[in-house]
This record gives C-alpha cells, sequence and structure tokens, in this order.
C-alpha cells in the first residue's frame, strides 16, 4: 500500500468521522467548544491509525480498519444508527425496490451481535423454535458483530425459496445451533382474538400494527357494546412490526385525552402527539401483555396507557426500539443511517434508550408457544392469567 493512497484514506476517514460528530459537512450550529473537542479527537485517531500502519505485526488492510472504526462509531450511538460502505449502500438499495422473502424475524443489534426481536408466527423462524432474545452470531460465516443493523436485515432477505445459514445463540446454551432456513414470503397471521370470563373480557393479539391492523383492531373495539365485553386484553407480546403513527393511533382509541407520546432529537423540532377525542373509541377496562418482543410502535402504546394511568401492564421488559432516521450521503458513495430523533413516553422517558417496564412484571410461561390465531388456554399462560385476575376486580 503506498504511502500516498494511506493519507487518502486517512484523510477519507477523518472527514466521514467529521460528518457525524459534526452533524454535517461543516461546523455550522455547532458550538466552540463542540468542535475543538471534535478536532482534538480527530487527532488521536489520527495517531492510533498511524501506530497501526507503523508498528502493527503486519501491513494492515487501512481500509477495512476505518470501515470497522466506522461500524463501531455508528453503532455506540444506539442500535439503528449505521454506517453503509458504497458496496452495502447499493446493496441496500437494491433491497428498497425488490419484494424480498424473508425468514420471519424482525432483527436488531445487542450486545454487539444480531438480536432477535420478534418472530412471526407461522414463519420458518417460528418454525425452528426461535424466539425473542436469541442473538445471531453469525450469517453465512461472516460474524454479525461486524456487520450495521441494515446488513444484518438484508443478509437475512432474499429471493423466495433460496436458503440462508446462520448461527444461533439460544439462552442458557453455551454452544451456538447452526440453523438453515428457506426464505419465503412471510404473511403475518390475522388479528387474533377471543372472548374470556363469558363473554365479559376481549382479548385482541394485532401481532402487527399497519394501519390496516389497527383499523381491524378499532373496529373491533367499536363492536363490543354490540356483543357485550366490558373490559379489554390486548396482547402486544412479540409485537414489534410497525409504524410509530399506528401506534398513536391505537392508543387514542383509549385515551380520550393527555399526552400519547413526543419526537424530538437536535435537529428535528419537538412534536407532542396528544389524544384526539374525535379517535377516541372505549373507557373499559385495559390490561396490556408486553414482553421483550414489545417494540416499535407497540411500545408507544404501553407506554402511553401506563403513563397516563388509563390501564395495567403485565409481563416483561420491552425491547427498546422507536427513533426516526435520515439517510446521509457520503462523498465516496457510502452512507450514514443516523437517527436524528427519538419517541418519548409522556413521562418523558426516551423509549430506545430505556424501554417501557410493566407495572406488573410477570415472567413468561415456559415454554412459549402462543398462537395469536386463538388466544393462548388459560392454564398455559401466566401473563394472561394476572391479566384476567386484575380484570376480574374491575368495574366495567
Amino acid at each position: 500500500m503506498s504511502r500516498a493512497f494511506r493519507h487518502t484514506i486517512l484523510g477519507i476517514s477523518i472527514v466521514i468521522i467529521l460528518v457525524v460528530l459534526l452533524g454535517g459537512f461543516g461546523p455550522a450550529g455547532v458550538n466552540a467548544s463542540q468542535s475543538d473537542g471534535a478536532y482534538r479527537q480527530m487527532g488521536v485517531y489520527e495517531e492510533v491509525l498511524h501506530k497501526i500502519q507503523t508498528d502493527y505485526v503486519t501491513d494492515p488492510n487501512i481500509e477495512a480498519v476505518t470501515t470497522g472504526a466506522l461500524h463501531g462509531l455508528l453503532e455506540s450511538l444506539d442500535a439503528d444508527s449505521s454506517y453503509l460502505t458504497k458496496s452495502e449502500y447499493a446493496t441496500y438499495l437494491a433491497h428498497q425496490h425488490e419484494g424480498q422473502a424473508q425468514v420471519g424475524m424482525e432483527v436488531s443489534k445487542r450486545y454487539g451481535y444480531g438480536s432477535v426481536v420478534a418472530v412471526i408466527p407461522g414463519s420458518p423462524a417460528d418454525k425452528a423454535h426461535i424466539q425473542d432474545g436469541d442473538l445471531i452470531d453469525a450469517i453465512g460465516g461472516k460474524s454479525t458483530r461486524d456487520m450495521s443493523p441494515a446488513m444484518i436485515r438484508l443478509l437475512l432477505e432474499g429471493k423466495p425459496d433460496t436458503p440462508v445459514s446462520f448461527e444461533l445463540v439460544r439462552p442458557r446454551k453455551p454452544e451456538p445451533d447452526d440453523i438453515t432456513l428457506t426464505r419465503t414470503m412471510v404473511t403475518p397471521p390475522a388479528l387474533g382474538e377471543q372472548e374470556y370470563d363469558g363473554n365479559s373480557v376481549l382479548y385482541l393479539k394485532p401481532v402487527i400494527l399497519t394501519r390496516e391492523r389497527v383499523d381491524e383492531a378499532v373496529a373491533r373495539l367499536r363492536q363490543m357494546p354490540k356483543e357485550g365485553n366490558k373490559k379489554v386484553v390486548l396482547d402486544l407480546r412479540d409485537t414489534a412490526e410497525g409504524d410509530p403513527q399506528q401506534g398513536i393511533r391505537l392508543a387514542n382509541a383509549f385515551l380520550q385525552s393527555g399526552t400519547i407520546a413526543s419526537l424530538q432529537g437536535q435537529t428535528v423540532p419537538a412534536q407532542i402527539f396528544t389524544a384526539d377525542s374525535s379517535k377516541f373509541v372505549t373507557a373499559a377496562p385495559l390490561v396490556i401483555l408486553v414482553n421483550h418482543g414489545t417494540a416499535g410502535a407497540a411500545e408507544l402504546v404501553a407506554a402511553a396507557v401506563l403513563d397516563n394511568h388509563r390501564g395495567d401492564l403485565v409481563g416483561g421488559r420491552t425491547f427498546g426500539e422507536g427513533t426516526e432516521q435520515k439517510t446521509f450521503l457520503l462523498p465516496d458513495g457510502a452512507a450514514l443511517l443516523l437517527t436524528v430523533a427519538k419517541y418519548e413516553s409522556p413521562s418523558g422517558i426516551k423509549i430506545e434508550d430505556q424501554a417501557v417496564t410493566p407495572n406488573i412484571p410477570v415472567a413468561e410461561s415456559q415454554p412459549d408457544n402462543l398462537v395469536p390465531q386463538a388466544a393462548p388456554a388459560q392454564h398455559q399462560d401466566d401473563q394472561l392469567n394476572k391479566a384476567l385476575a386484575i380484570l376480574s376486580q374491575k368495574s366495567a
């Protein structure tokens, strides 16, 4: 590697890192102390890179070193921010315009590796008994520690009927499992519903929070008075797919007034989402079930209900995901997928950072093989049992 090329790589590296630290291609909007601090860190980075070039045991691949540093830099911010190389970004764009087959897992990154957030019932991942909290150690022999969250998701996608192989680390099992699944066009299950205690308790499990699914849930809630339902269990366990705006809309169905959520960032004007009384549907006693697979839009619903004292949350701590992102193109064709704003609960907790903790913690039953089309049998589900017990003590 020539000295000129090394200096070119170094210069590009510093420019890219400055873009991240200073928020753009220049110091506008950054005060003097922040700018000085950033430039001091650039000096440290340059010195470290120089030592690697001159003293490492072998002649290093500086481009690979820099790429790894940039991946780590973005991941140190939050689980969703990503650095994509030129080739990775080209792949990312190509996938945006294709209907890709999947294995039925919502994934993010935790503890430095790919993490399963939730599994879609009936999908290949579900049939392989993959659960939220499992870690994806490697995909196709490549460690996920070296991948951005965006690339982990892309590698799990592909053409229908093609295989994808990965190593999965399950809790309480020391050795990873070698898993090979066939990609397919995964269809989420229909809205799950059931009645308990005669027909006084309506159990709903949306699975996803798209506009169509929230439409169905709201319509079912509107039918409650006609069918004699007086109380509600909303099961948001393993609900990780959805639009934040639809989560806000579903929360509004239970809230006649009050703050539902807020969104703000350094360059994003603060937005406060308040309940619209015209979209309020029911004041029926409510319990929401949550777990580690509850993420994103579903967390907005859970936090709004809890903070407004509208109902109880039963289960386990949620995953912690709720951001707005922006893509920044870089001079060399690479890109940053950067979190520019985070959703907050009515009490001001950033959901991405602290998740949502239920006021009534109940561990999940083992094994947990819930099927959303038909609600789990009461004796098999401790969390559902607790929700029904709470509602039995509440007046309709």
